[in-house]
């Protein structure tokens, strides 16, 4: 971990282990269910929401547009929008509806969010930033972050993302969350966008060291725990993206390897708090293949993997799809039915 005694003060500077795990904002991905099964694998973990543009959240109803579990906390909200009237709104609701963190997306390449000036192009125009940080800041008491990429087009040398930190950190962002990959903004699609452009993670390891008064988090290409938290010597966080939904069981390396954490619980215990979780989901006529989506990787790597994928690919959308579904997937990979097992004996 970087220097403690370089660091300044403040509230995110203080309590920087608090981004030390992140699961990074995943759009079609980290909805309220996927969030509530990466909890149960990794306790420490600060869990982001799939983006949601400001004007989504003034003019529906928050009280099902950004429901959540307690159990989901500490929870990032992240916005997207270039206004920083509508921001400062957005923001202000969602910290009456509890959440811990209020992220301002900056990295996001697709057309669409082009078109709407938000996402990767506001790196363009730094003082935009700033003046949304400061808005929704003043107007919801959380800690506002920023999440972007190390440039944008040919537009991504080191000055380029240092003169966008500097400005933003004046409004009093203090923690960035950063893709070591730049943006095309034109050519990638936004998947093409997370594997074409190099990544440069020690792009992200000088700003860290330039700027140890704030809290660095490094995103993109992690998905190997033993190797990842070598970047620790040179940032604060690690932020994991699509390996924590295709793999999910690498999250418990994770927590193991930096928080020195027990060994993982074992699956059919995950399984099994699902199973409970989604009998009570049922009760809010939440569709089942909502619950059993984000489980698909459970297994990933093991024997076995493929049956279990298969069975709730099958199930989820069958009409008699019921949360049992998942025990009998279970018995069918040859692991211990969770209706046997204690999920409520301190390990869960």
């Amino acid at each position: 971990m970087r220097d403690e005694g370089e660091r300044a003060g403040g509230a995110a500077a203080r309590d920087r282990r608090a981004w030390r795990l992140c699961v990074a904002p995943m759009m079609d991905r980290t909805d309220r269910h996927c969030r509530f099964f990466h909890r149960l694998l990794a306790p420490h973990a600060r869990l982001y929401t799939e983006m949601v543009h400001a004007r989504a959240v003034l003019e529906r109803d928050p009280r099902s547009l950004l429901a959540f579990d307690p159990a989901e906390r500490p929870l990032a909200l992240q916005l997207g929008g270039g206004d920083p009237d509508e921001l400062a709104r957005a923001a202000e609701i969602a910290a009456r509806m509890g959440y811990d963190e209020v992220d301002l997306n900056c990295g996001c390449p697709s057309s669409r969010v082009q078109r709407g000036a938000f996402g990767a192009v506001l790196m363009r125009e730094p003082s935009r930033v700033a003046a949304c940080v400061r808005a929704m800041a003043a107007a919801s008491g959380l800690e506002v972050t920023v999440k972007c990429r190390i440039g944008i087009d040919h537009e991504d040398e080191d000055a380029f993302l240092d003169r966008f930190v500097d400005i933003v950190a004046e409004a009093g962002c203090r923690v960035f969350l950063v893709h070591a990959r730049k943006a095309w903004l034109s050519g990638l699609s936004p998947e093409e966008n997370r594997r074409i452009p190099p990544l440069v993670h020690e792009r992200v390891h000088r700003l860290a060291a330039r700027r140890p008064d704030l809290v660095v988090v490094l995103n993109g290409g992690l998905r190997n725990p033993t190797v990842d938290v070598r970047h620790l010597g040179y940032v604060d966080g690690l932020m994991i993206g699509r390996a924590a939904y295709d793999e999910p069981w690498l999250l418990t390396a994770y927590e193991r390897e930096l928080f020195g954490a027990p060994p993982a619980v074992d699956r059919a215990l995950v399984v099994a708090r699902m199973v409970d979780y989604a009998r009570r989901m049922a009760g809010a006529q939440v569709p089942i293949a909502a619950i059993f989506r984000p489980m698909l990787g459970l297994f990933s790597g093991l024997p076995g993997a493929r049956r279990w994928r298969r069975m709730l690919s099958e199930r989820m959308f069958s009409p008699d799809a019921t949360p049992e579904r998942l025990a009998e997937a279970l018995a069918a990979v040859g692991h211990e039915d969770p209706a046997a097992t204690s999920v409520h004996a301190g390990i869960l």
